[in-house]
């Protein structure tokens, strides 16, 4: 459940302008769970989320600028091992798919790790789709997702 959350907790502030522990407490409401402020406390220390100023200069929870390379690649991996069931893909596009309601998390994920190649992501409730530079890019795109996940897709 705390993996579920901390993917629904940067997909919220991937997508939306989080000014406090309220607002996320909020969202992550409207998103079905229930969490006290002292567990969105924890949350935001443990993801190491900082606030930073935002284009209409109000300041919003994000993820921290410094993050390590391993850093990021460790909570994507955490995020893909507990949202994606298969992909494949045909020509230069990727599709990713999800278990129900995880694939905004996962999207997120990899628009942080900013893979080589990929020229942008859109996701659906259980489905990401990933449009690559070349079909060579998305080959070695799905071959990086096999690696970070331990598994053979095909």
């Amino acid at each position: 459940m705390k993996k579920r959350r901390h993917a629904k907790i940067l997909e919220i502030i991937n997508n939306y302008d989080i000014e406090t522990q309220e607002d996320l407490q909020e969202c992550l409401k409207q998103h079905g769970f229930e969490v006290t402020q002292a567990t969105i406390s924890r949350d935001i220390r443990e993801l190491k989320l900082v606030k930073e100023t935002s284009k209409d200069g109000k300041y919003i929870y994000s993820l921290r600028k410094m993050a390590t390379n391993e850093d990021v690649v460790n909570r994507a991996t955490g995020i893909f091992h507990q949202a994606v069931l298969s992909f494949d893909y045909a020509l230069n596009t990727v599709c990713i798919k999800c278990h129900s309601g995880m694939a905004g998390a996962a999207c997120a994920a990899i628009d942080s790790m900013h893979w080589e190649g990929v020229l942008g992501t859109i996701a659906g409730d259980d489905t990401i789709f990933v449009l690559c530079r070349s079909e060579e890019y998305a080959h070695q795109f799905v071959n990086n997702l096999e690696k970070t996940l331990n598994v053979k897709n095909s």
